[in-house]
């Protein structure tokens, strides 16, 4: 398997795509990153090999949700997690466009215990795949706008495009 990337640019700067690759055609999604993005890579791995052909139905769908013209993603996805990570990012999947939950729903949504709301929340800021999971729709307790490891001004520019207030 070979690792591809290609960048975008968008409302939210530079993306990183990442994928992983075996054989030709399309790769399949592992990572989307923002600049200053916590714990991410700013720049690709010296043995990645750029291949935007192979991560384009990816930039097409963002280009498309950045638009407003598309809700949801339907891309083959590899991201890189623990079993409980994993559980958490496919709960993020069912979080519907234009809609909220809190750190506790989703616990609850993914199978856990309302009281591993730290754990996921951690899970939450490791999600390797900025805005196709979209853990920005994933609130603090009372509602309020917390940590986005792309920041939070970049998650609420998201909610407003989502909401419908940006256009």
């Amino acid at each position: 398997m070979t690792t591809v990337f290609t960048m975008m640019d968008s409302p939210l700067g530079r993306l990183l795509l990442s994928g992983v690759r075996d054989g030709d055609g399309p790769a399949a999604l592992a990572a989307v990153t923002a600049p200053g993005q916590k714990g991410a890579l700013a720049e690709p791995a010296d043995d990645w090999e750029y291949d935007p052909d192979a991560l384009a139905p990816a930039v097409d769908q963002l280009t498309a949700y950045f638009a407003g013209e598309r809700t949801t993603f339907d891309l083959p996805l590899a991201p890189v997690g623990t079993d409980f990570r994993q559980r958490i990012w496919k709960a993020l999947d069912d979080i519907p466009y234009g809609t909220t939950v809190t750190y506790g729903q989703l616990a609850a949504a993914a199978g856990e215990s309302p009281r591993a709301v730290r754990a996921v929340g951690g899970a939450v800021g490791a999600n390797p795949l900025l805005i196709i999971r979209p853990c920005h729709r994933v609130m603090g307790a009372s509602g309020a706008l917390t940590g986005f490891a792309a920041g939070v001004e970049r998650k609420r520019w998201l909610l407003d495009l989502e909401n419908g207030t940006l256009f």
